[in-house]
């Protein structure tokens, strides 16, 4: 079949000029233009009599001749064309129902996603061709088993990205260190990832977040120029096919396009398809995260205390351990210290010098007053020191003590959490079921 254009260079020109009018005049104001089409049919080629199957349809005639040459031409770029081209005009509804299957193709997990493929989805799920055509890229989704082949926190983290390392609650606001114990942090972090999942949710399934945060549109309806027009909207696809676009740019894998639309930002209508994919995963993962914010927390716990493992019970800490830090306290805390040798020093010189005084000038006593002076210095210096380290260790041993009962009480107040953790944790599992089983129609 020929489709070679520079066989007939003149007609090429009169069939992009007039299609390239014909797509601005409908993505502007839904119809096509007053003048009649002054091109010929290019023999072997798919858009002449596509384009003309095109204003048939709109001005309400019989397509059949003109769309059965198109389609024995090429049949899924014709049907590709046609929805797209009734999709920017806002008649979607005109479509022929096998139109939409030719053109979309199949889908596959192993292929990236083609731009057609991409664009036909991005109509339907703003509503371009009814619910029906958001129900048939559904079932096209629903067909490939996607949450068979991914792995859950790809999901999870695409929906609520930057996630906090730790979780700290009310009960250890005093103690944060603690919040990062394994047996404690569990409940807390699986407790608050199923919050925000739940928020996430709710406003991807939020009719009103559709109502006050519209999809861009699918037409043109500033009438700018179709050179301008995005390379991301099904108007570029169209453009693409009258031979008006540059060269496609990548295309994704399903995945990555589907975890794509489930980042916050992303297209509401996208993003409640992508939701609807995703909510075999998200029940999954609703059941996990409850079952962990319900963990009892232990009875007996090992925390990190000023350096020190201590460990606690719910009658107060385990005095083993106390003794055992107070005891490395002590000998950390004092600071090994030689003999005073050059005070001792300078004492014997100074007496010796006050007795040779007796028998010589009066300077040898004052040198030997000022050595007994400055040895008295050098000892009360040393005192000092000890007394400083004494003290340090009784204020570290008290606020050690202190700290090991304020962690015993905080555990109480922390297993007093648990079961309103656990109850909301329950309430924030039921509604995230509750919002994913509501379908991408509720937004």
């Amino acid at each position: 079949m020929s489709t070679d254009l520079t066989a007939s260079p003149q007609a090429a020109t009169e069939l992009h000029r007039y299609a390239e009018a014909l797509l601005a005049h409908l993505a502007a104001k839904g119809a096509a233009p007053p003048a009649a089409p002054g091109f010929s049919d290019i023999s072997g080629y798919w858009l002449p009599p596509a384009v003309e199957a095109l204003v048939a349809i709109l001005a309400g005639e019989d397509p059949l001749e003109p769309l059965s040459r198109a389609a024995g031409r090429d049949q899924q770029r014709t049907a590709l064309f046609l929805c797209l081209a009734l999709a920017v005009s806002g008649q979607g509804s005109r479509i022929h129902a096998s139109w939409l299957g030719t053109a979309f193709g199949e889908l596959s997990l192993d292929q990236p996603v083609t731009h057609g493929q991409r664009s036909l989805w991005l109509a339907a799920a703003r509503g371009a061709y009814g619910p029906a055509g958001k129900i048939f890229v559904l079932r096209k989704l629903d067909a490939l088993a996607v949450s068979e082949h991914t792995d859950p926190e790809q999901w999870v983290q695409a929906l609520i990205p930057g996630e906090p390392s730790v979780v700290v609650p009310p009960s250890l606001i005093d103690f944060p260190e603690m919040a990062e114990i394994p047996e404690l942090a569990r409940p807390a972090m699986a407790a608050d990832r199923l919050a925000r999942l739940r928020e996430r949710c709710a406003e991807i399934t939020s009719a009103r977040q559709s109502e006050h945060r519209p999809a861009a549109p699918l037409d043109n309806s500033t009438a700018s120029p179709a050179a301008t027009w995005a390379e991301d909207e099904p108007l570029a696809v169209l453009r693409s096919l009258i031979g008006l676009g540059g060269p496609a740019g990548p295309m994704a894998s399903l995945g990555t396009y589907l975890l794509d639309d489930l980042r916050p930002g992303a297209d509401p209508h996208l993003a409640a398809i992508a939701l609807h994919v995703a909510a075999p995963i998200l029940r999954g993962v609703a059941e996990e995260l409850e079952a962990d914010s319900r963990l009892e927390p232990p009875d007996t716990l090992t925390v990190p205390l000023l350096g020190h493992r201590i460990h606690l019970r719910p009658d107060g800490p385990e005095p083993s351990s106390l003794a055992a830090a107070e005891t490395a306290i002590v000998t950390d805390g004092f600071v090994p210290r030689p003999r005073p040798w050059a005070a001792m020093v300078l004492i014997v010189a100074g007496v010796a010098a006050l007795v040779g005084a007796v028998f010589a000038s009066s300077l040898l006593a004052a040198a030997g007053v000022a050595m007994i002076g400055l040895a008295g210095w050098q000892l009360w210096q040393r005192r000092k020191l000890v007394e400083s380290d004494a003290q340090y260790v009784a204020t570290q041993v008290s606020e050690l003590k202190e700290l090991a009962e304020g962690a015993v009480w905080a555990l109480h107040a922390y297993a007093r959490e648990a079961d309103a953790r656990a109850e909301q944790a329950a309430d924030d599992a039921a509604e995230l079921t509750r919002l994913i089983r509501r379908g991408p129609r509720a937004a």
